[in-house]
This record gives structure tokens, sequence and C-alpha cells, in this order.
């Protein structure tokens, strides 16, 4: 008979998304089913989805079923799934203000399976407040080194491990073929950016990301360097909910197409590393961003960064001795904070230390730019290998089963209450 596969139930964004979560998510299922040792159940989430009817891949068939969810899941689907599927561990992924209610009923899951949880925190004071949430797992896997120490700060007692995210090198890499360089410039030829310096800007139109600022501030690095020598391409949702409504902006600015072009289409990760060959710097001025996955594609690509130091995009941009870009300081780091987050640093760069950083790599020899992007495609190399990525998931997932057990197994000794006679 076949060995038993150690079966785990998952919680996250849908993993056929290409949003960074759900892209993570699937690098990380698809390296725990590629071992031969697991199975798995994926409640997809975060999206509006046109069937809730069980998904399943060409690949892994019946070995991976992913069932759509609205929002993360609650707690009568996971106590269905519980009876039903008996997962031997729970794994969940994204902020966790999405999962106070999964912690809630810890005890029902904890008796019978283990919890992984895959944690990212943007920033310092340290989240004393989420003690209680770190605790309610049996392990923690975390994205960033400000995470990682928070968590074994905050936690000491709970089991952490840092995975950092990685991306995938038969679709991120520095060598274009002849036909990516024949796509390359037929984009630039077709959209009018021959002999434009292009800088790259992929993220969700979202008010922390600051796309607003960045084109204001594009537009007086314009007036600096002339109108016609540099174009800032966006791939983004101009018109996102959570945003500005960007093309307004650029009307009030006087900002053609040729000066800021904003790419809305949906495209696959393939067609999406062209962007990065194709741009000579990647930018991402986040006033909190606890990793910043197109950054490392853009390493990845060969393309150097221009980045706030905050949260994750502090150890792209810098082994502590190199830079793969540059790194601005913030100029001020505003406490803010809501019910459930009473306090977190908000990193905010100043407008002219954006200008010189987009200027000195503006002004940077070709050659210069192409040793600076080699150097952080050597760090992603070491520092973000996509095979150690998946060899640590393997391991970490199969070291916390073997320890722990599941159901007639289980143990779980994890009781942070006690009887008090009075």
């Amino acid at each position: 008979m076949p060995e038993k596969r150690i079966k785990i139930l998952t919680m996250g964004d849908h993993p056929l998304l290409p949003s960074g979560v759900g892209t993570q998510s699937r690098y990380v299922f698809e390296a725990l089913l590629d071992s031969g040792k697991f199975e798995i159940l994926s409640l997809g989430g975060a999206i509006e989805h046109p069937s809730y009817d069980p998904q399943r891949t060409e690949k892994y068939k019946d070995l991976w079923t992913i069932m759509p969810v609205k929002g993360y899941g609650d707690t009568n689907t996971i106590r269905t799934h519980m009876l039903n599927y008996k997962p031997d561990i729970v794994w969940f992924m994204t902020d966790p203000r999405f999962y106070e209610w999964l912690w809630m009923m810890e005890d029902e899951i904890r008796e019978n399976c283990s919890l992984v949880y895959y944690h990212v925190w943007d920033n310092y004071p340290y989240p004393t407040f989420n003690k209680t949430y770190y605790q309610s797992n049996d392990a923690i896997a975390t994205i960033s080194k400000v995470t990682s120490d928070i968590v074994q700060t905050v936690a000491p007692e709970v089991k952490e491990k840092y995975i950092p995210h990685a991306v995938d090198p038969s679709i991120f890499n520095k060598d274009a073929t002849p036909e990516e360089s024949k796509l390359i410039r037929d984009i630039r030829k077709n959209h009018n950016l021959e002999d434009k310096f292009i800088f790259f800007w992929n993220n969700r139109n979202a008010r922390r990301k600051q796309s607003g600022t960045l084109i204001f501030w594009w537009k007086e690095f314009l007036d600096i360097v002339g109108h016609d020598k540099a174009t800032l391409v966006m791939h983004t949702e101009p018109y996102d909910p959570h945003g500005q409504p960007l093309p307004r902006l650029m009307d009030k600015l006087g900002l053609t197409r040729d000066q800021v072009f904003i790419s809305v289409q949906k495209v696959p990760p393939e067609q999406m590393s062209l962007f990065y060959k194709m741009s000579d710097c990647t930018i991402n001025i986040a006033d909190a961003e606890g990793f910043g996955l197109a950054t490392l594609e853009s390493l990845a690509c060969g393309t150097p960064i221009i980045v706030n130091m905050t949260g994750g995009l502090q150890e792209q941009v810098t082994d502590g001795e190199n830079y793969f870009g540059i790194g601005i300081e913030p100029s001020s780091k505003a406490v803010i904070g809501s019910g459930n987050v009473p306090w977190i640093y908000e990193d905010r760069i100043s407008k002219q230390d954006f200008l010189d950083a987009c200027l000195k790599m503006y002004k940077m020899s070709p050659e210069d730019r192409q040793v600076l992007g080699e150097k952080g495609y050597q760090h992603v190399l070491k520092n973000y290998n996509f095979d150690v990525f998946r060899e640590q998931w393997v391991d970490f997932m199969t070291q916390i089963y073997d320890k722990n057990g599941s159901w007639g197994t289980r143990k779980f000794k994890d009781k942070r209450w006690e009887l008090i006679e009075v």
C-alpha cells in the first residue's frame, strides 16, 4: 500500500490568484505536493467567485482540491472540513486581523491537529497585542527578518522559522531569450518608449502603496530631467476603491500617456517578467510593506530597485554590506493605529530623498546599472533561493507532523489555563 500522505487544510487568498499571497501559497503547495508526502484541501478566498464548485488542477488532480469561499472562511466551514477531511495540519496565511475567529476556536482544532501560520507583520514597535494570537499556533513561519524578530520577541515560546518569499527562476530571471528581446523592442516601439528611461511600479493602487504621492513626485522629476526623457510604467488598477483615481491625478498635473503609462491588462507571470527586463529600475515607496514581492521579482530579473527602508523591502535592497539598488531611509515614523492594531509605525520618505534617488539611478551609466542588477540577481540566488524555499517548507511541515501527530496520535499539551480553587 502507498504511504499515507499528510493532509493539509489551507486558508488564504485563492492559490491560483496572481496576488502576492496567492502566488506564494501556490509555491508552497506545489512544493509539498511534489514531495509526494502531502495532499491538500485549499479554501480559496479573497475574491468574488463566479462559482463555488470544487476546483482541481490537471497536474495534481485529486491530491489538491480548491474550495472557493467567501472571505477566508468561517467557523462552520472549518468545523465541516475538520469533521469530513480530518486534516493533519491547518495552514493559513495573510494578515492576522482576518483570523481572530480562527484562533478563537483553537481548542477545537489543536486538540486534533496542528495550526501553522505563515505570518507577516510590517513594522515595529513590537505588537505585544498579538501575543495571544501567536500562542494559539503550533508553529509560525515568518516571511521577513522584521517579522521573525517580532515573533521571537513577543512570543519566544512558540516555534518560529524564517522562510522568506521566493520567485520561480524559470519565469523570473535576467536572461532574455531572442524572442523576449524582440518582444521588448516591439513593446518599446509600439508604446513610444524607445530611448526612454523606464521606471516600473507594480503594486495594488492602495493607500499604503503611495500611488498618488508617486505620480505627484514623478511630475517634479520630469520637470528636472525633461518631460520626454523618462516614463513611469504603473501596472495597477487605476480606479481601485482602496486607492486614488490615478487618471484624474494625471489630468490635474498635465501628464500624458508617454509620461505615465498605466498597464491594466492582467498578464501571466511569464509576461510580467518582460516588464522587469524592459525597465531600468523598479520602485516601491510604500509606507508599510511586509515583503514586497514585485521588487524581489525585479531583482531576480537583474533590474535594480528603489525602495523605502521599511518592512521586508529593506532586506531585499541590502544584505547589510552591499546594496542592490537605492534604499531611502524614512524621514518620519508616525505611530498610527486602530482598535485591533493599537500601534504600528507608518514609514514615510521625503520628496527630496525620492527625487535624489531617481536622479542617481537615472544618471548612472548603463554599465553601472547592469553591475548593480547582477549583484541583485546574485543576492536573490543566495538569500531567496527557490529550491531552498521549497525544501524548507517540505522539511518544516514534515517535522511538525512527525513531532505533533494528529487525531489519534496528537501530542497536544499547550494548555494556557489552570483551575484555581477559590
